[in-house]
């Protein structure tokens, strides 16, 4: 049970799995209000950063689950740096069916919807471990132009235009499973470049020191194409935002 060795290539000396930078992630924080001892869990919780970074200055405590063996590490690497590692605990497993053993006051799952297919089926997972009066906080991609084509479409990681929607549409449909929005932080251009940028660099330092391994070939054939194709398509066509919502 782990993510591909490629992805834990292309993101190597990313604390943050999604395009916010660490100004972003901590402004969301704040944005919270999170009262010094809620309680948290945080689905695909990557390599720590929300819960290690809000322990810190907030005063959270919680539990990350994630299904990388290495991000796990890093995190509680992380708590460990932060001397937060009292407050987080990191576990490496499957977090699409992992419920807390008491209710929390925030249920996050910040960019990996698919553990439980798609974003309705993620917040009724979230919603099992979440407290009467709780948050759930969601990150989910959004169109930002309407994509002309199948091409842009695939270019931007999705498989048909209708599997991602415009942002009204994605605030709209949180209304229809009865929450409502009561936050919210988006990406934008530049943190999307942090986030994209840093990969290929990650990418060229492997390759250097591993031609012969192989995933050379492909990885190295992906950093010739990636970069224009991000800055063609992606860049332009595709936003991202968490969501924080409250049960009606």
């Amino acid at each position: 049970m782990d993510l591909p060795r490629s992805f834990t290539i292309r993101e190597s000396s990313h604390r943050i799995h999604n395009p916010f930078t660490s100004e972003k992630l901590a402004a969301l924080g704040r944005a919270l209000h999170l009262a010094p001892g809620t309680r948290a869990l945080d689905l695909a919780s990557g390599s720590g950063e929300m819960l290690c970074t809000w322990a810190h200055t907030h005063g959270i405590v919680g539990t990350g689950v994630d299904i990388s063996s290495e991000f796990t590490a890093r995190a509680r690497a992380r708590a460990s740096e932060l001397d937060v590692a009292d407050r987080v605990v990191f576990v490496h497993g499957d977090a699409s069916g992992y419920v807390a053993d008491e209710p929390v006051g925030l249920a996050a799952c910040v960019g990996a919807t698919w553990i439980a297919g798609g974003v309705a089926g993620t917040i009724d997972l979230l919603r099992r471990s979440l407290r009467p009066g709780g948050i759930l906080l969601i990150g989910e991609p959004y169109w930002r132009q309407d994509p002309p084509d199948q091409h842009t479409v695939e270019a931007c990681h999705a498989g048909g235009k209708d599997d991602l929607r415009a942002l009204p549409e994605v605030i709209g449909r949180f209304g229809e499973l009865g929450y409502d929005v009561v936050e919210m932080m988006l990406a934008d251009q530049d943190s999307w470049d942090r986030y994209q940028a840093a990969q290929w660099l990650n990418i060229r330092r492997w390759l250097d020191l591993n031609p012969e391994d192989e995933l050379a070939a492909r990885l190295r054939a992906e950093l010739a194409e990636e970069p224009a194709r991000y800055a063609r398509y992606r860049r332009e066509y595709l936003g991202w935002g968490a969501f924080a919502l409250m049960g009606r």
